[in-house]
């Protein structure tokens, strides 16, 4: 379940944060308690108390005191929101540069596009 490539705290936050764009993890939803996570994945409580840490920071998480931890009620939006902008930023911006740099015109890189849409 995690690699190497990043800390484990950071992995939980990612996964979490996955299910929850993908509806796997509802609004007000209730998830693992941080034992819990830690006990089924086989890692410190520690690492997974600060994977969630992290997501109350964000307003992806909130907690209710005695009870445990619950998805945001704008999560999904917000996590979502964030990924568009990511993902112009991180993919389209640079696609249309180097479109751009290699003499491909814009025109045809929609037409590229369309196609997929259409499928």
């Amino acid at each position: 379940m995690f690699d190497e490539r990043s800390p484990i705290y950071l992995q939980i936050a990612e996964q979490i944060k996955n299910d929850i764009v993908t509806g796997a993890l509802a609004e007000d939803e209730q998830v693992m308690s941080t034992n819990q996570y830690a006990a089924f994945y086989r890692i410190n409580p520690a690492t997974a108390a600060k994977g969630f840490a992290q997501l109350v920071d964000e307003g992806v998480l909130y907690k209710k005191r005695g009870i445990g931890m619950f998805v945001s009620p704008n999560a999904r939006d917000l996590l979502r929101t964030g990924r568009q902008d990511g993902f112009f930023a991180d993919v389209v911006d640079p696609m249309i540069r180097e479109a751009k740099a290699i003499g491909v015109p814009l025109r045809d890189v929609i037409q590229h596009i369309r196609k997929y849409g259409d499928s």
